[in-house]
């Protein structure tokens, strides 16, 4: 059986991994420098970073970091990971859930207006696949209402919007390093701070809410607790596994890029017969190739594939069920407006297997899968 996914590994992981357990295992060390400052010099800008523990981590201190107060409100698409929501939840915000575009299956930035209430605070774009929201229109709400905008760019490392690096344009960028992304820590994430003021304060709350970071860079001759914290800082040998895959990004960037030009051009025709709808990358995105996916007509024929593709060894997956109809999206927020495509759309998606050295046979033996399964529709 061929995977969904399979992590990275270079022939300099394991010799990096040794290097850290000889020395900092900790945080903060040689490998975190060296992950930090490549994300900040991708960045073009004064933006700065942290490595942290998750994802899911990043957007925690990212919602800490808007001074949200209960029944605050936080507009997002429904279609999205609950750790989008569950940072804000966790301040005692109100999720406002917004339809989606079902050429993307990124939130509708011509919906966001209509949801702003006087209790709104922080707009959430997450970037779906790698593929840009458009950040122009949502930067100029947030603008017009004086709100935050905390990108949530789990999926969107390397990709860009307009030639800028997404994750880099709101107030705060929130990246992941899990194992199903284009680079990995196994565990891992990286939280992009816009205005370097808020540096300061954000290493507090990574640092038990301690003002450590400066002590250690000689600012302060002791350490205290200063607010609220926790421990957000990912190990050395998280970074020393994450290096290995940076100083070799733009080969896993050709090659997942590769993959993914060969799932639409072999999956073209039956894309124009009507079987299927392959993914839109508008004008002005540069996708990262995160993952592939296309759309069937309905769920139940979505499912049917699913099961036909995996007696042919190989897996393939759907993806999320909207947040808006689960039990605590039920619980923590409400739906604005109608849902015309967040449900319908999320029912067709279907992923194939996407990683760095995918083998040419199980490309092939999904893409053979997929269109013999329609040659039996037809």
């Amino acid at each position: 059986m061929y995977p969904f996914n399979r992590a990275p590994f270079l022939g300099t992981t394991i010799g990096y991994l040794e290097k850290a357990l000889a020395g900092q295992v900790s945080g903060d060390g040689p490998f975190t420098q060296k992950c930090t400052d490549w994300l900040e010099n991708s960045f073009n800008s004064s933006a700065k970073v942290l490595l942290t523990t998750s994802g899911s981590h990043a957007l925690d201190m990212a919602a800490r970091l808007c001074h949200l107060s209960a029944g605050d409100e936080v507009i997002m698409a429904s279609y999205t990971f609950s750790s989008t929501a569950n940072a804000f939840v966790s301040v005692g915000a109100r999720i406002v859930f917004v339809d989606i575009r079902p050429d993307t299956m990124n939130i509708d930035e011509s919906l966001i207006e209509e949801a702003i209430t006087e209790r709104t605070k922080v707009i959430v774009p997450m970037h779906y696949a790698g593929v840009a929201c458009d950040l122009r229109r949502i930067m100029d709400l947030a603008q017009q209402y004086n709100l935050h905008v905390v990108e949530d760019a789990a999926q969107a490392v390397t990709a860009t919007w307009q030639g800028q690096p997404l994750g880099s344009m709101g107030d705060f960028g929130c990246y992941s390093f899990h194992e199903t992304k284009n680079y990995s820590m196994g565990e891992g994430g990286a939280l992009i701070i816009k205005n370097p003021a808020r540096l300061s304060e954000a290493e507090i709350i990574r640092e038990k809410g301690t003002n450590r970071s400066q002590f250690f860079r000689g600012q302060i001759d002791k350490y205290s607790w200063m607010d609220w914290g926790s421990s957000y800082l990912p190990s050395e040998l998280n970074a020393a596994y994450l290096w290995s895959q940076l100083e070799q990004a733009e080969a896993i960037g050709k090659d997942r890029m590769s993959s993914w030009n060969r799932y639409r051009d072999e999956l073209d025709l039956l894309a124009q017969k009507g079987y299927i709808e392959l993914p839109t990358i508008p004008e002005g995105c540069g996708h990262n190739a995160h993952l592939f996916y296309f759309k069937c007509a309905d769920l139940k024929e979505r499912t049917n594939l699913l099961t036909f593709i995996k007696k042919r060894g190989c897996l393939a997956c759907y993806h999320y069920v909207p947040l808006h109809s689960a039990p605590a999206g039920i619980r923590y927020g409400r739906f604005s407006g109608k849902d015309n495509y967040t449900t319908k759309e999320s029912d067709k998606l279907l992923r194939m297997p996407l990683y760095f050295n995918l083998e040419s046979e199980a490309l092939a033996t999904g893409v053979q899968a997929v269109k013999d399964f329609y040659q039996g529709c037809a």
